[in-house]
């Protein structure tokens, strides 16, 4: 290796290092977390009994109720009074163990669904649907056992909902094929370069301390883009949907990922702290002293006698 690449290659890969710290954690967590149904389904779960979850599911459902029974009936002056009852109904309904039962399994299926279209989709241009009529009769059953008015005529029927369109589904399995790769490998190489930029570095506490402080920059960046993404993603919602809900959502989906970046952090200042602390101190020469104004000399060196 040329001499002047020496001390440039260790600070070329641990600046490389440092900068896939945050990718490889965001890749990790798509790939790992929010690919994966079981874990998907549990980080969902919590959200079965959270109020503002629960007051949007009652006004939706709700509201979806009375729209089809007043479709399916001549009876259209009962939609007035029998909004805010079916609404009573499903937010009362919300509290049971059979609602979190609903929950999961609507869930389940729909993750199932989405990720059937993307591994396995092939060359399939439909939109990935998900079937809400088990959910609708459970619902039916659970009504109808309280004595709930009118909930003999909810209709229970195939109702196909789209939650993933057409148009970008080629897009997204592309996109999905790739997340899957990276989730893997970007982790691995900041690693390696991480661990190769230290073992090439001159001064490896150094190399260490300035790997530890990159990696707590990683993290606190992560922490920064969850913040600013939540609020990019509940401003661009449709006024319609409530966005309390819509947060409890995304900080449910994205606890994983921000357990993750304060990790990270926290990791990061730790290992640059202790290797501040632990460090050894520099030995100090002694200065050559000046001689004072009226010290005595010293003595000359004796000089060989004449022969």
């Amino acid at each position: 290796m040329p001499p002047r690449l020496r001390p440039v290659l260790p600070a070329v890969l641990l600046t490389l290092s440092c900068l896939l710290v945050p990718f490889g954690a965001l890749a990790a967590w798509a790939s790992y977390g929010l690919a994966d149904t079981g874990r998907y389904v549990t980080a969902m779960a919590p959200l079965a009994t959270d109020p503002d979850v629960r007051e949007a599911v009652a006004q939706t459902v709700g509201d979806g109720i009375v729209r089809e029974v007043d479709r399916r009936t001549d009876v259209r002056r009962v939609r007035g009074p029998a909004r805010p009852f079916v609404r009573d109904a499903v937010r009362s309904f919300t509290r049971t163990r059979a609602f979190r039962l609903a929950w999961d399994t609507g869930n389940r299926v729909t993750h199932d669904a989405v990720l059937d279209a993307l591994r396995t989709g092939g060359g399939r241009q439909e939109p990935v649907t998900v079937d809400l009529a088990p959910v609708t009769a459970q619902v039916k059953r659970q009504l109808t056992a309280d004595h709930v008015p009118l909930a003999e005529r909810i209709p229970v029927e195939h109702t196909l909902v789209p939650v993933l369109p057409a148009g970008g589904l080629t897009a997204c399995r592309k996109g999905f094929h790739v997340l899957e790769i990276a989730g893997f490998w970007l982790p691995v190489a900041a690693v390696a370069l991480a661990v190769g930029g230290i073992g090439l570095a001159a001064h490896r506490r150094r190399a260490v301390a300035a790997t530890a402080l990159g990696t707590a920059l990683g993290g606190a960046l992560l922490v920064l883009a969850l913040t600013v993404g939540r609020g990019l993603t509940l401003a661009g919602l449709p006024a319609d949907v409530p966005h309390p809900a819509a947060g409890a959502v995304y900080d449910a989906l994205t606890s994983t990922l921000r357990a993750a970046s304060w990790l990270l952090l926290g990791l990061g200042l730790a290992v640059a702290l202790t290797v501040w602390l632990t460090r050894r101190p520099r030995p100090r020469l002694p200065r050559p002293g000046r001689r004072r104004h009226g010290s005595p000399a010293s003595p000359p060196a004796p000089s060989r006698a004449r022969s």
